[in-house]
């Protein structure tokens, strides 16, 4: 970096770091915003301003006496008893004008820095009349933004009145208006009799220059609550679509899976948040996770419908390694049925933080979630043959009888039916199920042993069971395995009985796979944290290996309960 002189003034240096700004993945938001700043020409403007005045601070002349005035009348009379001639006479003359004397007076009061005007005393009979309202005129300038600010009418009084200041906008930055002052005029423009949509439409029309003329709030500024968190949206948000929404111009549209920075929750109701990531600094409305979880429970009954016949039409159940029968799965879809509406969650927010794996952290359970058709277990095979020192699966308890070629803890733990059953008492279980009779599982403690080995564990799971495993000891990564879905290819030629039953096989297999794909989108996407597409095994499989190479080394938004607790 250049060196600069020690004449050099803020504005050299300020221009100099901007030349010397570079762009930063961690900072990209930081550093634009400071690079706009310091582009601006009215900042540029009040640097030089400042460079001047530190000048005139360090160069400026002194005063040698503070009393030119006393001075001169002391002269005026030495000279009226001393000699006369010409010169005594227009030097008295001259001391005499009266622009010289108020040039006297002006020269003693800035030696003095004596700028506060001398008022008179108060009279002791003054009456005290009723005080007036005080009034401040607030000047803000507003290009294409919204003002940042919404008002509502007092239901009593019938005031117009500031409900809120959104964090980041125009009227934040001023700091001089806050809630609870009460607009009285825009642009010289009576607010008064006009409900809050007509005075939006005329803050929405203005541009450049605003001037708003506010009584200022009665109850003390409102106290702010910075720093609240970041939370994950569970649900997609249009303002433009809330019908609720005090302001859709102030509202802040998101996705789901979208990391939402809430910087204040003072309203109950409208939470002020920002999208991580957005160059925007202006926070924008948002609902809050209580209101939310009333709407969404007025619209429960519909919602329930449409999973019912959603449900209906999609293929769930055990873990397909189980090789459950159609029949079975249906039995288990229904049981899942009952238990999600026993148990409902409404999805809004989860507080989520930061977190990267430390080198002598255990690695994070990975579980792979496959829908019907994307064979995840080959995959999961491949994975752990390449790498067997790095990769393990959790071995499968089981009630049914050890063949063979089978050998205790390999295939499976052999177990009794009595000790099976006592474990599912305990939760020792992540899940379970029964296949012709016989049990099985996959137990806490079988993911705990590949862990305690400091291997990575690859288990095939539920969709259902994701929820047992969120903890902070396991940190699930969950992926989310699909099959490449291509829709059969019509025969257009002359076909056989057979044909036609071979087709109908493939239509029926191929929409099961669409169903069971989109039932687990639909119903646990906001537990999944990646989706892999499946096509060939070996591209499949180095797509794989990517991503759990990323879990090892990348930070990510994970549950905040599992980095507190």
């Amino acid at each position: 970096m250049p060196v600069l002189s020690t004449a050099a003034g803020l504005h050299e240096i300020l221009a100099l770091l901007t030349a010397q700004l570079r762009p930063d993945a961690n900072l990209t938001a930081e550093i634009g915003f400071l690079t706009e700043v310091f582009s601006e020409h009215s900042f540029n403007s009040l640097m030089k301003i400042h460079q001047k005045l530190q000048q005139f601070v360090r160069q400026g002349p002194s005063p040698a006496l503070h009393s030119a005035a006393a001075l001169a009348e002391d002269i005026s009379e030495e000279l009226q008893s001393g000699p006369n001639n010409n010169d005594i006479r227009e030097l008295m003359q001259l001391l005499a004008k009266p622009h010289l004397q108020a040039l006297f007076s002006a020269h003693d009061t800035v030696a003095r820095k004596a700028f506060d005007p001398v008022l008179p005393p108060m009279p002791d009979d003054l009456e005290i009349e009723e005080e007036e309202e005080s009034m401040k005129i607030v000047r803000l300038v507003k290009n294409k933004e919204p003002l940042g600010a919404t008002i509502r009418m007092d239901e009593q009084t019938g005031a117009v009145v500031v409900a809120r200041i959104m964090r980041g906008g125009a009227a934040d930055r001023s700091g001089l208006v806050h809630v609870g002052d009460e607009l009285r005029e825009v642009n010289e423009i009576a607010v008064e009799h006009k409900t809050p949509e007509e005075i939006s439409q005329i803050l929405a029309q203005c541009q450049g220059s605003i001037t708003l003329k506010l009584i200022p709030g009665i109850k003390e500024e409102d106290q702010l609550n910075e720093g609240k968190g970041h939370m994950r949206a569970l649900f997609d948000y249009d303002p433009s679509e809330d019908k609720a929404i005090p302001c859709k111009e102030a509202g802040l549209p998101f996705r789901k899976g979208d990391i939402l920075q809430v910087v204040s929750q003072d309203d109950l109701v409208w939470w002020q948040a920002k999208r991580v990531g957005d160059a925007n600094l202006r926070a924008g409305l948002i609902p809050s996770k209580k209101f939310q979880e009333k709407r969404l429970a007025y619209r429960q009954k519909n919602a329930d419908l449409e999973q019912e016949e959603s449900s209906k039409r999609s293929s769930s159940g055990l873990r397909r390694s189980f090789r459950l029968s159609r029949k079975d799965r249906q039995v288990n879809e229904k049981e899942e049925k009952q238990t999600e509406q026993k148990d409902v969650e409404y999805l809004t927010y989860e507080e989520v933080v930061t977190y990267r794996r430390r080198p002598n952290d255990v690695h994070r359970l990975v579980v792979l979630v496959g829908s019907i058709g994307a064979k995840v277990n080959e995959m999961r095979q491949r994975i752990i043959a390449d790498n067997p020192n790095r990769y393990n699966v959790a071995v499968p308890s089981t009630t049914r009888q050890k063949k063979v070629h089978e050998r205790q803890g390999l295939e499976y733990h052999f177990v009794s039916k009595l000790s099976f059953e006592a474990d599912i008492q305990k939760n020792r279980f992540v899940e379970h199920g029964e296949y012709k009779d016989n049990l099985y599982g996959i137990s806490v403690d079988s993911i705990r042993t590949i862990m305690l080995k400091k291997k990575i564990c690859l288990l095939d799971a539920n969709p259902q069971t994701i929820k047992n495993l969120r903890t902070a000891e396991f940190k699930p990564y969950v992926i989310l395995v699909q099959p490449f879905l291509q829709e059969p290819k019509a025969n257009t030629t002359a076909e056989t009985s057979s044909n036609e039953n071979v087709k109908e096989l493939e239509e029926s297999k191929y929409q099961e796979m669409v169903q069971s794909a989109a039932y687990i989108e639909q119903q646990y996407s906001h537990l999944i944290d990646k989706v892999l597409v499946k096509g060939d095994l070996q591209t499949a499989c180095s797509e794989l290996k990517t991503i759990l190479d990323s879990i090892e080394r990348d930070s990510f938004w994970v549950p905040a309960n599992w980095v507190r607790s």
